[in-house]
């Protein structure tokens, strides 16, 4: 087999899945989807906006919307913690941040070492599949469905007032 081929068939068997906590609790999201990871930074309140959404930030210029995973997860809230870090992500229609505890690095696991969802979670629509792990399971996200489309044009109404302001 060619390099060529050894790269490419390797790039079909795998995800690059990026790992976070909740809880103790592991999830993921498409490494692609990442732009990078940072501190927990100064947060700007977006009156009115959808439950899930924290706030704003501005990330170099960029204001990006906070979305709290715990609330979509129904976790409790947790207070302030210097350990809590911020993905930064883009879906098909913005970049937002998500705060999480921890931030854990870039996993590859096999294609075939995922289960989808609809077999394992029905009805929730923005995890995409569960990764078995020696130590348990890992649940990977899809973004896009992340916020629903009500909150998703809720949050696009703010910003755009708040934009004109």
């Amino acid at each position: 087999m060619e390099k060529q081929d050894l790269k490419t068939s390797r790039e079909d068997s795998s995800l690059r899945l990026v790992v976070f906590a909740l809880d103790g609790q592991r999830y993921a999201l498409h490494l692609a989807v990442v732009e990078r990871i940072v501190r927990v930074v100064e947060m700007t309140p977006l009156p009115n906006a959808p439950d899930i959404v924290l706030g704003v930030v501005n990330i170099q210029g960029s204001i990006i919307p906070v979305v709290n995973v715990r609330r979509r997860f129904r976790l409790r809230d947790l207070k302030d913690d210097p350990a809590q870090r911020l993905i930064l992500a883009r879906t098909s229609r913005r970049s937002v941040a998500l705060v999480v505890d921890s931030a854990e690095g870039v996993i590859e696991p096999h294609r075939d070492d995922v289960t989808g969802a609809e077999k394992i979670l029905p009805g929730l629509e923005y995890v995409e599949g569960v990764v078995k792990l020696q130590d348990g399971l890992l649940l990977i996200h899809d973004l896009d469905r992340f916020l629903s489309l009500d909150e998703e044009k809720e949050l696009e109404r703010i910003l755009a007032a708040r934009d004109q302001k």
